[in-house]
């Protein structure tokens, strides 16, 4: 039986417990539960800590499990990254006070307060810069104004907390991260069907069928605008002047599409959510 980590709290725990079931597996039904079997699918589910999870699967004590990037490379852990997840994005960035840093060559020999001293760590020994870390679990935008840090490395949405604290962004981005699923690297037997799964719902998320109808004349033209993965079907209708296509499209691209689509001529330009899918 595969054994899946999954975070239990936190802003990748509703998004990951979602994106499971979208997959076709049944998680937990209490939400106080630390693990649930789901023998239908082969999986066993284990609610761990977000900052937990790469420890888990890295030691071999779980398979795989989903968690963020950053939380992978903050905790050393052997684990390997299998697949980005397209959700839980975020950024992050160095600031201190304002003026006072422009590069990031200004941090050498001072302190900076992170929650991630891994992470940040190893960014800066990459880049040739010494600083003494202080490690804090939150609030560390708070770190210069109390005096415990002269600058901070943490997550940066619009900067607007910073910016509150009187601190400004510089230098290098230090992490793009995201949702990842991670294993072992035992190549444990199921993981390849989770995979597929999960990259079936990021199929379904990002894509929507498109079906219109066109003058067959105009078929060249259209495919230019809907090439599809593959290609587009095109099926005769009985007017024999007139046919049917069905297509794969982006989601976001979707009124760009239609707009391009009734120009040319197409008519009758209908689009249908994907629930599931294997490309």
């Amino acid at each position: 039986m595969l054994r899946i980590a999954v975070p239990n709290k936190g802003s990748l725990s509703e998004i990951a417990a979602d994106m499971l079931v979208e997959a076709g597996y049944t998680g937990r039904r209490d939400p106080r539960a630390l693990n649930a079997a789901d023998p239908r699918n082969g999986v066993e589910f284990f609610y761990l800590r977000p900052r937990d999870i790469a420890t888990y699967v890295g030691s071999g004590a779980l398979d795989v499990g989903i968690t963020g990037r950053d939380l992978l490379i903050d905790s050393g852990s052997t684990a390997q990254e299998i697949t980005s997840l397209d959700f839980g994005d975020s950024t992050f960035r160095f600031a201190g006070p304002a003026g006072r840093f422009s590069e990031l060559t200004d941090l050498e020999g001072i302190r900076v307060a992170t929650s991630y001293p891994g992470l940040v760590g190893g960014f800066l020994a990459r880049n040739g810069v010494t600083a003494e870390l202080v490690r804090l679990d939150g609030a560390v935008e708070s770190a210069v104004k109390l005096g415990v840090a002269d600058a901070v490395a943490d997550v940066v949405e619009t900067g607007s907390t910073l910016r509150a604290q009187g601190l400004e962004i510089f230098g290098p981005v230090i992490l793009d991260s995201t949702a990842v699923l991670i294993s072992s690297g035992t190549g444990t037997p199921g993981i390849d069907t989770l995979l597929r799964r999960l990259q079936g719902v990021l199929v379904a998320r990002q894509y929507v069928i498109m079906d219109y109808d066109l003058p067959a004349r105009l078929v060249d033209e259209a495919s230019t605008i809907t090439p599809g993965l593959e290609s587009p079907t095109v099926s005769p209708l009985r007017d024999p002047e007139w046919v049917a296509v069905r297509v794969m499209v982006l989601r976001v691209d979707t009124n760009q599409i239609m707009d391009q689509l009734y120009a040319l001529g197409a008519k009758a330009i209908l689009v249908s959510s994907i629930h599931a899918a294997r490309i």
